[in-house]
């Protein structure tokens, strides 16, 4: 059954989706309903202009969804869906890792720019979102991690990212509860006490996760809801939050 024009749009745009321009797409597509085909035929068939057809082969071939005969004239054949979807995908997720990388490192060697007497502050919103940063922030902590939260905060994913820092980090933790073996190089301190406070019947908790004494994440809200990460950079919030963790680590240790 031959394919509405309406249906040919909607397939070229996944395409596009997938790196593809709409030349390429276009192209693609006629490639499937031919078991090869010369440049001018698929030119009839795509509607794509020839002096772009060439072109666009060549491109095509390079992206994995399409060979080439020997012959003359050339006739040019597409991969099935399958290996050619799969080729694509490769090539998004190789992409994807090597710019994940190198903005990484731009990230990690980022300049602090001089604003004065502002102090900047960060919202992040959500669980998830939170423990994404703070991941982030414990891969590229050098010298040391200091947390002072409850256990809720400390999914399988996360203790495992801790333990995985590194030997010359010191991180030291004050948790009101501890579930399982202690990492070697987590230092732990348990104190049984609530760190939440009740407001409108709701549990406030929160959490404070200081990283090198240069960077502080603060989490707070209500436990059974979103909850809000504030994270700065700033002296000010900096040496604030670090007061703080030593208040409640001479506490935890009586």
């Amino acid at each position: 059954m031959a394919e509405s024009q309406d249906e040919l749009s909607n397939i070229a745009e996944s395409l596009k989706s997938l790196g593809l321009t709409k030349y390429e797409a276009l192209v693609y597509i006629a490639l499937l309903k031919v078991a090869g085909a010369t440049a001018t035929e698929i030119h009839e068939i795509s509607g794509v202009p020839r002096a772009s057809v060439y072109p666009v082969f060549d491109r095509l071939i390079q992206k994995n969804l399409v060979s080439v005969s020997n012959t003359s004239p050339k006739r040019f054949d597409a991969m099935p869906p399958e290996e050619g979807i799969s080729n694509l995908l490769a090539s998004i997720e190789d992409n994807a890792q090597e710019a994940k990388k190198v903005l990484s490192d731009i990230f990690s060697q980022r300049i602090g720019v001089e604003r004065g007497t502002q102090e900047l502050i960060w919202s992040i919103y959500g669980l998830d979102n939170i423990h994404i940063r703070i991941s982030d922030l414990v891969h590229h902590a050098k010298q040391s991690i200091r947390i002072f939260c409850n256990m809720q905060f400390f999914t399988p994913g996360m203790i495992e990212t801790l333990e995985a820092s590194g030997e010359n980090i010191a991180i030291e933790i004050i948790v009101d509860q501890w579930t399982g073996d202690v990492p070697r190089n987590l230092k732990v301190l348990i104190k049984k006490a609530p760190i939440g406070h009740g407001i409108d019947n709701k549990i406030i908790t929160g959490g404070v996760f200081l990283f090198d004494c240069k960077r502080v994440m603060v989490i707070m809200g209500p436990q059974n809801e979103g909850l809000t990460g504030l994270y700065s950079e700033s002296d000010g919030f900096v040496r604030f939050f670090s007061s703080y963790w030593r208040f409640f680590k001479d506490w935890a240790r009586k």
